[in-house]
């Protein structure tokens, strides 16, 4: 009987372990799952800022929305405003939009956001924040060879929406130049405008990089270098030679005729 109860209680015990333990942890609350959903939960302009291709956006600080003065004029220039508006600040309507009207909203949050955007980096909060990104090379480089790899900046060539889509500019070169990524390069420039990059070295000079010495590439032949007038010189010789070459043809056809 002595061997059968221990036989029982070993039975028991590895019922225990293998099937009764792993029951009760599953009924335990997860701390990890607790953690997902927060961090799952973020606001609209975080989420926007996070997709593809918006890599060039920063976070544009929720009181700055929220000002009236900062939005002056934006409500003529997209529609659904209000609703675009509260889209962005996480504000849930009373009265649910049709489901025809969601993606027109979707969208004009998106253009709003982005005015609103090309206001920001030009306080001293936005920026920082485009510095940040600037100095983290979050915006590429320039792609001329003699810049080195020089972390270049977004730029709008127009302040009207629709011209023009973003470009890059190039402190060290002062060129401007098409963004590398093919999802970079449909964002309108009207997002960032043609003021801010000169506004950022203008309020951080300590960050645009002095220009190099011999930093422009001059053409050689056999080692000499070419005199700026070369091609010029050229050209006229090259079209005199035409004009010869067009007298002749004509006063070989004339005698052929005559003959």
């Amino acid at each position: 009987s002595s061997s059968s109860s221990c036989s029982f209680l070993f039975f028991f015990l590895v019922l225990f372990v293998l099937v009764l333990v792993p029951l009760t942890m599953s009924f335990m609350p997860d701390s990890g799952d607790s953690s997902i959903t927060s961090s799952e939960e973020i606001s609209w302009v975080a989420w926007f800022c996070s997709l593809r291709g918006n890599e060039y956006f920063c976070e544009v600080d929720e009181a700055y929305i929220q000002d009236k003065f900062n939005l002056t004029g934006l409500s003529d220039m997209v529609p659904h405003y209000r609703h675009a508006l509260d889209m962005i600040l996480d504000f849930e309507h009373e009265d649910e939009l049709p489901e025809d009207q969601i993606q027109d909203v979707e969208h004009s949050a998106e253009v709003l956001y982005g005015l609103v955007h090309a206001r920001f980096i030009l306080t001293n909060s936005g920026l920082q924040k485009m510095l940040d990104k600037f100095l983290a090379g979050d915006f590429g480089s320039c792609p001329r060879v003699l810049c080195e790899g020089q972390a270049t900046v977004p730029i709008g060539l127009s302040d009207v929406p629709g011209e023009a889509t973003v470009k890059l500019f190039c402190p060290r070169c002062n060129d401007i130049f098409v963004p590398k990524l093919s999802r970079h390069q449909h964002t309108d420039g009207v997002y960032f405008g043609t003021t801010f990059p000169h506004m950022l070295f203008a309020v951080h000079p300590e960050f645009r990089p002095a220009p190099k010495i011999n930093s422009k590439f001059e053409p050689r032949i056999y080692g000499f270098k070419l005199h700026k007038t070369a091609y010029k010189r050229m050209q006229e010789r090259r079209a005199e030679e035409r004009e010869i070459e067009n007298k002749i043809a004509a006063v070989r056809a004339a005698s052929k005729k005559y003959h």
